[in-house]
């Protein structure tokens, strides 16, 4: 099919890795709600959490208060921390007064947080006995997405991982495309498959409850997400194939990531070039529009959304950059192996985070850019380096061909504000 080029002086995969177990800085998992609401639309989110935890949704969110967003917050009060009140009682009533006024819901999932995890309070027998209480309508869940348990992207990790148990068990031979995307970059990778001939297609997680979406032994699946490690498991203990590949950022990792599944799928060469030909054309000519402030530039990566590496690879293979280190919250050779080997020989890969260490590391770098978590930014960008926010990869379009312009853009504007700056400055 379309195998990409291997790097002359070989890839990553085997390169040493620096593990650091140090201090973190990373926002909770609860943060995945933010796109899993607007993804899964007759699902809701009840976070069992204190304030601090529904004040982060609110400001990550944006809600306005006269909107009517499917998530909130069961605030746990000091009774409930001290052990005073029956903390099951009271979410028994909680959830029966949201159903009672939400009938829209088909999927309530219990969200645990730090405090609930602190007090040990038991949501996946609170998730059971919902679950008996409010069939056949609505099905309960529970996953954590507490700050002690998990980091940033991991929320929707645990989510989908908590949905692989309840799936249909099916035989037929389907793809199962897995990792929450936006509406319009779904639709696109759904109309690329389907001009290749590949189906039927299910997803996880699916607009709606949808009871065709099984798994079974004759199940494939293809990630589109690279922190999935916990929902790729799932499947597998399912019975369920997975399909290695590159992940689908830019044209070279969009091309690897289809040619891996119709290679699958036995589509021949000439229907996959005809697929594909024209938007990797366009792709490979946004890219070199956006990228031609990267060239020759470097990019240091600090541990964030587990995107490190995909993204390490496409800007140094298709943006001309150079990556001095790629740091990701965790290395899983399943999901990550593909891209390490195409990521060029050179980079210092690190799992995990010390992060005052990993400071020094990038102040005597001094790369061009810097992609890091919101907190480390400010006081970065006031040293002299030039930042990009690693949240906003996750919360922008940025997958298959026709947003790999986009992509490149989103890397390269903070190098072409910084130029233009010191453009004004010299003036």
């Amino acid at each position: 099919m379309n195998a990409p080029v291997l790097p002359a002086g070989g890839g990553c995969r085997t390169a040493p890795v620096l593990k650091e177990r140090g201090q973190r800085e990373v926002f909770c998992g609860l943060t995945g709600i933010i796109w899993l609401h607007r993804k899964m639309q007759d699902a809701f989110f009840l976070v069992v959490g204190s304030r601090t935890c529904a004040h982060l949704l609110q400001s990550a969110a944006g809600v306005m208060i006269f909107a009517e967003p499917r998530f909130g917050t069961a605030i746990l009060e000091e009774t409930d921390l001290a052990g005073m009140a029956d903390a099951h009682t009271e979410l028994d009533r909680e959830v029966d007064r949201l159903l009672a006024r939400r009938p829209d819901i088909r999927q309530l999932f219990l969200v645990g947080s730090c405090p609930s995890e602190v007090i040990k309070l038991d949501l996946h027998r609170a998730a059971e006995r919902l679950s008996v209480r409010h069939a056949p309508h609505v099905r309960v869940l529970n996953y954590s997405g507490s700050g002690i348990e998990t980091t940033f992207t991991q929320g929707e990790d645990a989510c989908l991982a908590a949905m692989v148990p309840v799936l249909a068990e099916t035989q037929a031979r389907e793809l199962l495309v897995v990792g929450a995307l936006p509406d319009v970059v779904e639709d696109q990778m759904l109309s690329l498959l389907a001009a290749l001939g590949v189906g039927p297609v299910r997803l996880l997680p699916a607009r709606r409850i949808d009871a065709t979406t099984g798994v079974g032994p004759n199940t494939v699946f293809a990630l589109t997400q690279p922190f999935l490690g916990d929902t790729h498991a799932a499947l597998e203990r399912r019975g369920a194939r997975h399909i290695p590949a590159p992940f689908p950022f830019g044209e070279e990792g969009t091309t690897a990531w289809l040619s891996a599944i119709a290679a699958e799928f036995g589509v021949d060469a000439a229907t996959f070039a005809a697929v594909t030909d024209a938007p990797r054309a366009r792709a490979r000519k946004a890219v070199e529009q956006a990228s031609t402030a990267l060239s020759g530039k470097s990019v240091f990566f600090f541990p964030d959304s587990q995107l490190e590496i995909p993204l390490a690879r496409f800007l140094t293979r298709e943006c001309g950059m150079t990556a001095i280190e790629v740091g990701s919250p965790y290395i899983h050779d399943a999901l990550h192996g593909p891209d390490l080997d195409l990521l060029p020989a050179g980079p210092q890969i690190s799992e995990g985070q010390d992060v005052e260490r990993q400071l020094d590391r990038a102040r005597a770098a001094r790369p061009d850019l810097t992609v890091c978590g919101l907190g480390l930014a400010n006081p970065l960008e006031a040293e002299g380096l030039s930042t990009k926010w690693a949240i906003e990869l996750v919360f922008t379009p940025v997958h298959f061909y026709e947003q790999a312009g986009d992509l490149a853009g989103l890397f390269s504007r903070p190098l072409r504000r910084k130029s233009l700056l010191h453009l004004e400055a010299a003036e």
